[in-house]
């Protein structure tokens, strides 16, 4: 059976990325290594995923063998960042090639 765990804002992310690293029995280590990247920078992705591009979560995402489903929200739009217009381009996990 599989498990689903909607994800409404980007404060979820760390506690999942961090969840399913664990039950994999993986460190950052590991993970950076199969990301090809340094453990220092999985640590920032991991301890401020909301920065990464969706690529870049995708690739962790995979190397923890989670499946991303996406599906329309109930409610209005109003609940996608209420007027916040944060520009994440110059966060150093951002600008990191990988």
């Amino acid at each position: 059976m599989k498990n689903t765990y909607p994800v409404r804002t980007l404060n979820q992310l760390r506690p999942l990325l961090l969840g399913f690293r664990k039950v994999k029995g993986l460190t950052q280590k590991d993970v950076s290594e199969r990301l090809g990247v340094t453990q220092q920078t999985y640590a920032r992705l991991e301890a401020n995923p909301a920065s990464a591009s969706i690529e870049r979560l995708f690739k962790v995402l995979t190397v923890l063998g989670v499946e991303i489903s996406l599906s329309p929200m109930t409610g209005s739009s109003e609940t996608m960042q209420q007027g916040k217009n944060h520009s994440l381009a110059n966060l150093p996990a951002r600008r990191e090639k990988w």
